[in-house]
């Protein structure tokens, strides 16, 4: 149902978030194929065999949570309202969906392609503002809060949840960092910084947005870096921001980092014309204390701070308040598992800042969430798990 209405769920996820219709459909397909590797993974969650007496059964069960809240975002809407809906479907809940105010006829289309593969009243799409969140965070009938959005709508939705008691799980803000060891090709380095920083104009939850990278390849990095921003500027195919909301919220930070001494190698300035659109930027000779390097961007920003050391950049990666994954690019293999062990983070990448295996789940740490966000672990958060002992009838001495 949702391959067959993807060219149309393309168009509106274009028009109302300014992604491109190719990188739309990605996201689609990515949806479809997590809505069937949740159907196949659903049978084989089971409950664990446990060992008692031989004339007795022992065992767990998962049972559903019940009802299900869906708070989903607007920068993947597809792909990640997928994955929530998948896990949540096949153990058995009852779903109300609500998407993003950014996107609402996306979020009210894939209702109208979903809801009927299931039986009436099992899956609920509800739009609006977020007086609508706010109403289902007080619903005392809710018995599981799912969010992947900002940290600190999270953060208010985890207070509510005090209240009526309902579980939980959040993937929210992220700060990632780049880690760049001095062993390591810059241009190449440049490029994953790039992609890191740049991809969907770099409104992705795990994008790269502060950089470290040693002095002894920070001039050839910074150098390459401003040339892969440059070329994306130029190419006239660089995408917009969502709103200019959130534009004017980029761009303020980034005059904040300028006005505190960062250089603006490449964009930094928000372009004549229609639209949200704002330049690939880098920004040179930042300082770890400038907001744009301890806060949020989401946006195509690239700033980047000099450090003396691997063991220094490493202490600073590790910094900040947000948790959700980190990267680092090194050809020392005791340099990576030292930031596997120092980084406090759900994910760790080495030498790519996208990528990895099939069935990954983490836990992001910090303001950036709580529990299992993906993969299948994501079916144990909507589950509860019962113990049963079960043994033949016994008769009393006297009978």
């Amino acid at each position: 149902a949702l391959r067959a209405g993807a060219g149309t769920l393309a168009e509106l996820n274009s028009s109302e978030t300014g992604r491109p219709r190719e990188e739309a459909l990605a996201g689609i397909e990515a949806g479809a194929s997590t809505l069937e590797q949740y159907a196949e993974l659903g049978p084989l969650h089971r409950g664990h065999s446990l060992r008692g007496s031989a004339l007795a059964s022992d065992y767990t069960v998962t049972e559903p949570r019940g009802v299900a809240v869906l708070l989903t975002p607007w920068n993947d809407p597809v792909a990640v309202a997928a994955g929530l809906l998948g896990a949540a479907l096949v153990t058995g809940n009852t779903v109300l969906h609500k998407p993003s105010e950014r996107c609402p006829h996306v979020g009210q289309l894939l209702g109208e392609l979903l809801s009927p593969c299931f039986p009436a009243g099992v899956l609920t799409t509800l739009t609006g503002g977020p007086e609508v969140g706010s109403m289902l965070t007080s619903e005392d009938g809710v018995d599981v809060f799912a969010h992947v959005g900002s940290s600190a709508t999270g953060a208010r939705i985890a207070r509510a949840a005090v209240l009526t008691g309902a579980h939980v799980l959040r993937e929210n803000g992220g700060n990632d960092p780049l880690l760049i060891d001095d062993d390591v090709d810059p241009a190449w380095a440049a490029e994953q910084a790039a992609i890191g920083a740049f991809s969907n104009t770099g409104q992705i939850c795990t994008a790269v947005e502060r950089i470290y990278v040693v002095d002894a390849i920070a001039d050839e990095f910074c150098a390459a870096l401003v040339t892969e921003a440059r070329r994306r500027n130029e190419s006239g195919t660089f995408a917009p921001l969502v709103d200019r909301r959130l534009r004017d919220a980029v761009h303020a930070q980034v005059q904040a980092a300028v006005a505190e001494g960062a250089n603006p190698a490449e964009g930094g300035v928000i372009p004549d014309g229609p639209g949200a659109y704002y330049p690939a930027t880098v920004l040179l000779n930042c300082s770890d204390r400038m907001d744009i390097m301890t806060e949020e961007t989401f946006g195509p920003v690239a700033p980047v701070v000099r450090v003396g050391s691997f063991d220094e950049g490493l202490k600073l990666a590790a910094a900040g308040k947000y948790g959700l994954a980190a990267n680092v690019l090194t050809a020392s293999i005791t340099h990576a598992q030292k930031a596997v062990a120092a980084l406090p983070a759900g994910t760790v990448k080495v030498n790519a800042v996208f990528g990895g295996a099939p069935g990954g789940s983490a836990q992001p740490r910090g303001e950036s969430g709580q529990g299992f966000g993906y993969g299948p672990e994501l079916l144990d958060e909507f589950c509860r798990v019962k113990v049963v002992h079960i043994e033949a009838p016994g008769k009393s001495a006297g009978s």
